[in-house]
């Protein structure tokens, strides 16, 4: 019995769907625990790519049971898109799709929400996706939520409607001055979503425990980054859940006891979506270079990502909070031809260097970072996959890292295709 969980280690977009894509093929199940459809995980095979939005990305491999947990918000409309786009594709999630029935839905006024509550912020905006992710979390937490299991019960989904629907269009009338949402509407749309959803909607708290127990393989995999959480993150300046290994275990009903693994994915330099500090974001053109060479545009909006020097400050909080066991290392390629390379080792504030990472945006704003410098290398890597064919200074680079962190490199990633990829250890 083995369970690994998967889990970014910076703010987001490590290239998590890549590592769960490739260790899929070992797994019997890929649960998804957090999140919603503001963040996206791409997937290359051969020449084809796929973007996942919601379904966990042991879809694209035939017959894996793939779980949607109830730590993740569901918006039906964009779940049934992902389905039918999988299924023109040749794909067909039947049978091998499973909603938790205690998963919380997105509605039409929690993007309305959304929406509105950027405006009123103004320059003070978070810089969320506006797809209601916030407002639907905030929502669960004040037991005005709407489940999965409402979903099949169309006398419960009108009754959990009405009780919402006036405080809801009170806010947006007289607090935002934004239009209002229609019940009728509203309930008329939802009964076909549930039509279209209830096959899949089932107890999968008791299916992946139960999987665990005899012996199953599961893999678990979360959206956003450690920085991006909700608690431990660089508030408020996050996601609305929690994205770090703990998450998976109220994200899946999943014991911690049923864990055996945390295989945290770090991208070979660090990026950053949206607003919030970033104390080794690049400002130039090597920023750009970076940015243009990674694709370094979020797979869901599109929006660019800040660029910047990989962060070993950042990263060894991630290591605390998460309890890594190893690193899946991503887009070591995108560095070819950089020299020299540098890796932040501590911050310096009012020139004294902290001993950890700070919880005060304020100062994290005004750290400045120590680095230490490394020759690059001009060698082409990418799609190596043996180890030994990586250019002498990339391992060089790779070592500093297992080095500052005290975690084993473990995994390396080469390209977006699946099989450039290095394994140095077997996770199951």
């Amino acid at each position: 019995m083995s369970t690994v969980l998967i889990v970014g280690s910076q703010w987001g977009d490590e290239g998590k769907g890549k590592v769960v894509d490739f260790l899929t093929e070992r797994a019997d199940i890929v649960a998804r625990y957090q999140g919603g459809n503001n963040a996206g995980h791409t997937v290359v095979i051969g020449d084809n790519k796929y973007i996942l939005h919601l379904i966990p990305s042991g879809a694209l491999h035939g017959g894996k049971k793939c779980i949607i947990g109830n730590g993740v918000v569901i918006d039906p409309q964009a779940l049934i898109k992902e389905i039918d786009d999988l299924k023109n594709r040749g794909i067909d999630v039947s049978g091998n799709l499973f909603i938790a029935k205690n998963a919380h839905i997105i509605m039409p006024y929690h993007v309305a929400l959304d929406k509105a509550s950027e405006i009123k912020k103004g320059s003070g905006k978070i810089g969320t996706t506006g797809r209601g992710i916030g407002p639907t979390y905030a929502d669960k937490i004040a037991r005005y939520g709407i489940r999965a299991v409402d979903l099949l019960s169309l006398e419960t989904l009108q009754r959990a409607v009405e009780f919402n629907i006036d405080r809801i269009n009170f806010m947006l009338k007289n607090y935002y001055g934004a239009e209002q949402i229609s019940p009728a509407d509203l309930l008329n749309q939802y009964r076909s979503f549930a039509g279209r959803l209830s096959p899949f909607i089932t107890d999968t708290v008791s299916l992946i425990n139960n999987a665990y127990d005899r012996g199953d393989k599961i893999l678990l995999e979360g959206a956003q980054g450690t920085l991006l959480d909700i608690d431990h993150g660089t508030y408020p300046f996050v996601t609305s859940s929690n994205t770090i290994s703990g998450g998976a275990c109220t994200g899946l009903g999943l014991p911690p006891s049923k864990i055996n693994k945390v295989l945290g994915v770090v991208k070979a330099y660090t990026t950053r979506v949206g607003s919030g500090p970033f104390p080794t974001e690049l400002k130039d053109a090597l920023g750009e270079r970076i940015q243009q060479k990674g694709g370094e545009f979020g797979a869901t909006t599109g929006r660019p990502r800040r660029c910047g020097w990989l962060d070993a400050v950042a990263l060894r909080y991630s290591v605390m909070v998460n309890g890594l066991t190893g690193i899946a290392l991503t887009k070591l390629d995108i560095l070819d031809g950089i020299n020299p390379l540098r890796i932040a080792t501590d911050y310096k504030y009012r020139d004294k260097l902290l001993g950890s990472f700070p919880y005060e945006n304020e100062i994290l704003q005004g750290c400045e970072p120590v680095y230490e410098e490394f020759e690059g290398w001009d060698d082409d890597t990418s799609g190596i996959n043996d180890y030994d064919r990586l250019p002498k200074n990339a391992k060089k680079y790779i070592s500093a890292i297992e080095r500052f962190l005290n975690v084993p490199v473990q995994i390396v990633s080469t390209g977006q295709k699946r099989d450039q990829i290095i394994q140095l250890k077997e996770q199951f």
